[in-house]
């Protein structure tokens, strides 16, 4: 058994605390949403008051949070988790951010003594809870050494993609090009079918069977059929991470047309309200449909 922290409780980070505390693990967890904590800790696991309560009883801190900005306030803010690690712990970054950002933290965290895994991760509540998920990592060979056993119980693939940060987070804001660009691309045909009458229910069975099928199609167009938009992915995240790879490619001068159309449904969604919904609602940016409920 090792003590290890868990700081956000969402859907993959509930999941994820969940696969550390059924491979034995002393699992200690923080969120915003005290509730939630408290809900873990009902289950067998241990609530904590602030990152700095996590830190200060584990040697490994797993951050699963959504962006940049919450990891920065995760390790420095009030109550941070960095001043009270102890030397040589390691901090695993779960978050699609900026790859410049992530090889940015390595080194300040290495300043302070402190080991990085850059470590996004992908497949999805169901997954997560599973400990089926995908993580795309990178960092330094003694972080891997004291966080292999705890990766391979959270997750059926991890990859080791470098031996400095950087590279984990480039893979996953491609895999995020990809996921954001076949919503897209899913909505506008199921559009288009809604558009033309046909049976919405038989254009999924078909579609799902034909060679224009995808796994986006295929899991997100449910929510649609089922008019159930509650988000277990949001419509902001994607304005979020296609954001990040746009801003990834610009810097290079790399045109990325599909990426882009992608983004900017992505934000007229956003601007009509549904920022919050499921990313399936991306459809609703079309005109002259009637949507399935």
């Amino acid at each position: 058994m090792r003590n290890v922290g868990l700081i956000g409780l969402g859907a993959m980070g509930q999941g994820i605390a969940q696969s550390l505390r059924r491979a034995g693990h002393n699992v200690h967890v923080y969120d915003v949403r005290m509730e939630a904590a408290r809900a873990f800790a009902e289950q067998g696991g241990v609530a904590c008051g602030s990152p700095a309560d996590v830190a200060s009883k584990c040697e490994v801190v797993i951050s699963v949070v959504v962006n940049a900005a919450q990891t920065e306030q995760v390790l420095f803010g009030a109550g941070g988790a960095a001043t009270v690690m102890q030397r040589g712990s390691v901090f695993v970054m779960c978050s699609t951010v900026d790859p410049n950002w992530s090889m940015a933290l390595e080194e300040r965290l290495a300043g302070m003594g402190l080991l990085y895994l850059d470590a996004p991760i992908s497949g999805g509540a169901a997954k997560a809870a599973a400990g089926q998920m995908t993580m795309m990592t990178a960092g330094r060979p003694e972080a891997y050494e004291k966080v292999g056993d705890l990766l391979d119980a959270v997750a059926a693939k991890v990859y080791r993609l470098g031996e400095k940060a950087g590279n984990g987070s480039k893979v996953k804001i491609i895999n995020q090009l990809l996921a954001g660009v076949h919503i897209a691309a899913a909505a506008e045909a199921m559009a288009l079918g809604l558009r033309e009458g046909v049976d919405a229910e038989a254009l999924y069975e078909v579609i799902t069977h034909s060679a224009g099928n995808s796994w986006m199609f295929e899991n997100r167009m449910p929510h649609v059929l089922k008019a159930d938009y509650t988000p277990l992915s949001a419509v902001d995240i994607f304005v979020k991470d296609l954001g990040l790879v746009l801003d990834t490619a610009r810097a290079t001068r790399f045109p990325l047309p599909l990426a882009s159309t992608a983004h900017q449904m992505f934000m007229q969604a956003s601007a009509a309200g549904h920022g919050r919904e499921d990313d399936a609602a991306v459809i609703k940016i079309f005109p002259g449909i009637r949507l399935p409920g």
